[in-house]
């Protein structure tokens, strides 16, 4: 992603990615860290590497944390497509905006106007006006074999292992609390087609005059 400045990785002291499968850009597995200089590379490369410098060499404790070669692999071959997967990400995202907009109660997030998206998801809101819950209309999705995912729910903060920290609160979280209640994230990927995409819609805009039970 970008902004009006540049790659957004240019920002902070180290920028984190994730490369996991469900990634626009992705090995399977992995992930990387874009460093700011070479002392820092040096330092991440001896801490992947189990803090080896040298065959009989090691200079630090460290992990295995290098990619195989096949993820690079396909990560290689996912380069040379990634430009075509962006425009058709794109073009996805403007046909669900589109026939969503006249439907009550379904709102897809606003796009910044600073930031050039890749399109990784497509996540909208679910009202109260739009019959059925947002749950039922998950439900439906995926009984017809169409994987709409609740990015994010439960939210983290719900997980056994933190409700006893101060910050999980779910008073200090009403617009996190409310958003995982609401959101769905409808399929979006290259291989999409525009008869698929009819048809999810046609599901959604169906589903406002039968709620399921």
């Amino acid at each position: 992603m970008q902004d009006q400045g540049g790659s957004i990785l240019r920002h902070g002291d180290l920028s984190v990615l994730s490369v996991h499968a469900t990634k626009v850009f992705n090995t399977c597995e992995g992930g990387a860290i874009i460093c700011p200089d070479d002392k820092t590379k040096q330092h991440i490369d001896h801490l992947k590497n189990f803090g080896f410098v040298g065959e009989t060499t090691v200079v630090a404790s460290g992990i295995n944390g290098k990619m195989n070669e096949m993820q690079s692999a396909l990560g290689l071959l996912q380069l040379k497509h990634i430009d075509q997967a962006l425009v058709r990400r794109h073009a996805i995202d403007g046909q669900y905006r589109e026939a969503l907009r006249p439907i009550p109660g379904l709102h897809p997030l606003a796009r910044g106007s600073r930031v050039l998206d890749n399109h990784a998801d497509f996540p909208i809101l679910v009202e109260d006006d739009y019959p059925p819950s947002r749950d039922q209309l998950h439900d439906t999705l995926m009984a017809q074999g169409i994987h709409g995912r609740r990015y994010f729910y439960p939210l983290i903060t719900k997980f056994p292992m933190y409700p006893g920290l101060p910050s999980a609160h779910s008073t200090d979280l009403p617009v996190a609390a409310e958003t995982a209640k609401r959101v769905i994230c409808l399929p979006i990927y290259p291989a999409l087609s525009d008869r698929d995409i009819s048809r999810i819609l046609q599901i959604i805009s169906s589903a406002t005059v039968a709620t399921p039970c």
